[in-house]
């Protein structure tokens, strides 16, 4: 090989490596881009939604990427009402079930906002759709989810045709699940296992446990909750609206348990009511009349030696359509103020069992139909 071959050779060998590495820095720095863009198309072709994200942030090496700023909004028209507000979502791969052979992703969120406004939900006639937006969603994550973690999240419920508006909400929700599967199921499985803890209005102790799909139109779930020592006065707006009352004393705690399966549900609340008080001093006098005529049943019907007003609500059917028994619901109240005070813990009688029976009853009801 002469001189002029060599340095032809050798010139050749070092510039395959130079431009293979400018290509992957070049595919590196570009990459963001191109997924930030694919994700904002995403979002944007969801019928009666619309979302984008501000920005993308990849790590090769730990085999994961930050969505920053990614939102989502309902569309009525020419008006778009928030829905979805994550601040940050860390999407990764789990190391450690590497190790197992199993590939599965860790995702973590900080300061999510889901706002859900009742009036954007009564017309079911739109073209907004709840399969559209969650499997557009699990879709940007092409692996199964095995970890879910929420930190310091808000969850929302919204009524504006109210006045003054009701707001329920829960803050500082942090919540841990373990193998939530983005895999459609053929079969009625539960394999997130759940615990959450937040605040509620009137800053009231929140506490979730339970086993659910959440990867559905509708999740499946077996779950119980408590709220408790929440202070009654922050539920004024509610019970002005509903009930023409308002609290000027008390603390609200709320025991339940829900059952659903393939859109059918099955639940009890047991709501108490401690050492309320509902005659306030500022109210006007129709409002005091009022308010006094149902304080005299709330003597009545109350526990003197826990001072307690309560009952056990149960609930039950398809979720479009869900009924409240009536006369047990009644009865319940002289149980607890004449025979025996409910308890504040979660009765722990109903299970997903319950709800599937139910799908099933209602669903061979509408096939004899047919």
């Amino acid at each position: 090989m002469n001189d002029i071959h060599r340095k032809h050779y050798k010139k050749k060998r070092y510039l395959i490596p130079v431009v293979l590495i400018i290509l992957l820095v070049v595919n590196r720095l570009s990459l963001p881009y191109f997924v930030k863009n694919y994700v904002n198309k995403v979002l944007a072709d969801i019928p009666g939604y619309y979302g984008q994200v501000e920005d993308i942030d990849l790590s090769i090496i730990r085999g994961a990427y930050t969505i920053n700023g990614m939102y989502l909004n309902t569309v009525d028209g020419n008006t778009e009402l928030p829905f979805l507000d994550f601040k940050k979502t860390d999407i990764s791969v789990e190391w450690n079930a590497l190790f197992h052979g199993k590939i599965v992703s860790e995702i973590e969120m900080t300061d999510p906002t889901i706002l859900y406004v009742f009036e954007d939900q009564q017309d079911t006639t739109g073209v907004a759709d709840t399969e559209d937006w969650s499997k557009a969603l699990t879709d940007l994550v092409p692996i199964d989810i095995n970890q879910f973690t929420i930190k310091n999240g808000k969850f929302a419920f919204l009524q504006l045709q109210a006045d003054p508006n009701i707001d329920l909400h829960l803050s500082n929700v942090e919540l841990s699940a373990s193998n939530l599967r983005n895999v459609v199921e053929k079969t009625r499985t539960l394999p997130s296992n759940i615990h959450a803890t937040a605040t509620s209005i009137g800053n009231g102790d929140v506490i979730l446990d339970g086993d659910m799909n959440l990867v559905k139109q509708i999740p499946d779930m077996d779950a119980s909750f408590s709220l408790e020592n929440a202070n009654a006065k922050a539920l004024n707006d509610f019970t002005n609206y509903y009930a023409g009352i308002d609290f000027d004393e008390g603390s609200f705690d709320l025991f339940g348990e829900l059952a659903i399966a393939d859109g059918y549900m099955k639940g009890s609340f047991k709501p108490i009511l401690k050492n309320a008080k509902l005659i306030g001093k500022d109210d006007g006098f129709l409002q005091t009349l009022w308010e006094g005529f149902v304080g005299f049943f709330k003597f009545v019907l109350k526990n003197h030696k826990k001072d307690t007003l309560a009952t056990k609500i149960p609930v039950e059917g398809n979720l479009n359509n869900v009924k409240t028994k009536i006369w047990p619901t009644v009865t319940r109240i002289f149980r607890n103020a004449w025979i025996q005070a409910y308890n504040d813990v979660v009765d722990d009688d109903l299970n997903y069992q319950d709800a599937t029976e139910g799908a099933d009853k209602l669903n061979n009801k509408k096939t004899k139909k047919k």
